[in-house]
């Protein structure tokens, strides 16, 4: 772990963790962004390294020396993906929250202070900025609106201001310290995909809040490590076995972990949607070996995994402050999922990568 050494006296209002592999193309934009914030001064910077191959620690290295910012290069040893990461990144941090954020983001001058202060003017413990991808064109105004009768999240909240979202993006996440390890963090078994969400749903059901903040705005290049073109514009779909067997596992354990009693009534609607998508694909992409991993595989694995969905019951059982009834609020009748036919039927059956 490399560092710029800190006054004892002084205490960040955010650590910005930075989580990175092979990223060395996206880090100059990104920090530069980080470098011209009205609140630089009072933010430290984490990078949390992937084990990169490529220059992304040295490059970090000079740019504390050159701008004199506050931070540290955490060095994880291997690819621990999202969750590990950050983990590893947040364990590291001083400040009074926490901002997660991706190496293919770059901030706008006033995106820190803006929601820094809204966040602490709402009295929440987390926030979403608005999120404009790669070409400016509004990507998520403030988060996911909360789940369809599916269980799944629905997403695109188009927030004008100040109010109160179900989940916050994973690339841009804004969360209090304190409250952060007090629900547990990221559960390092998820990897990476849905695991915002599962943070965020912790926050609320442990009495907390998540806003949007419009004014804060961040730009997203998307899915640049995913998939190194970095394009967020569709114009085909693709994905790989792996990715898809981890959307689905993870989508089942969201509800296995966090509903308490008539809320896991979602996963029966849940599996019965994985099951029709699957035979859906069968016939669209001809690939039994894709389908057997990224739906049946994934569904068997989300409930072997009962050990760790019932030490997370336990866990959060010591936090829970609301229950599902309060939580029904964020149900919506739209199907997330009506999305990806409506993109099935203009692209095609998603291309599927060899990796």
């Amino acid at each position: 772990m490399s560092e710029q050494r800190l006054s004892p006296a002084w205490t960040p209002r955010i650590s910005v963790v930075v989580l990175n592999y092979n990223g060395l193309q996206w880090l100059p934009r990104c920090f530069d962004s980080i470098a011209h914030q009205t609140i630089f001064l009072e933010i430290e910077v984490i990078l949390t390294d992937n084990n990169s191959s490529d220059s992304s620690v040295k490059f970090t290295d000079d740019w504390f020396a050159q701008t004199g910012a506050k931070g540290r290069v955490v060095q994880n040893g291997a690819n621990l993906f999202y969750c590990g990461a950050n983990n590893n990144g947040a364990a590291a941090a001083t400040g009074e929250f926490l901002l997660f954020l991706n190496n293919d983001t770059w901030l706008e001058p006033d995106c820190l202070e803006n929601l820094y202060l809204e966040t602490v003017k709402a009295g929440a413990e987390g926030a979403a900025p608005l999120v404009q991808n790669y070409d400016d064109d509004i990507f998520q105004a403030g988060g996911d609106v909360g789940l369809d009768l599916f269980g799944c999240v629905n997403q695109g909240l188009q927030a004008r201001q100040v109010q109160p979202t179900f989940a916050a993006p994973g690339m841009s996440l804004l969360i209090k310290t304190e409250t952060f390890r007090k629900i547990g963090g990221f559960p390092p078994e998820l990897l990476i995909y849905a695991d915002e969400t599962d943070l965020s749903w912790r926050i609320w059901i442990s009495g907390g809040k998540i806003v949007s903040v419009p004014t804060a705005c961040v730009h997203h290049r998307g899915a640049a490590v995913v998939n190194p073109e970095g394009k967020t514009k569709t114009v085909e779909s693709r994905t790989t076995d792996f990715k898809r067997f981890l959307t689905n596992r993870n989508s089942l354990l969201l509800l296995l972990k966090n509903c308490q009693h008539i809320l896991l009534l979602l996963l029966l609607p849940h599996l019965l949607m994985l099951l029709a998508e699957a035979i859906v694909m069968l016939v669209l992409v001809r690939r039994w070996s894709y389908i057997r991993t990224a739906y049946l595989s994934a569904i068997v694995e989300a409930f072997k995994m009962h050990a760790h969905v019932r030490e997370w019951r336990q866990r959060i059982r010591s936090f829970r402050q609301r229950g599902d009834f309060w939580m029904l609020r964020f149900l919506r009748l739209k199907p997330n999922r009506w999305d990806e036919v409506t993109r099935l039927f203009k692209f095609g059956p998603p291309k599927i990568d060899a990796k």
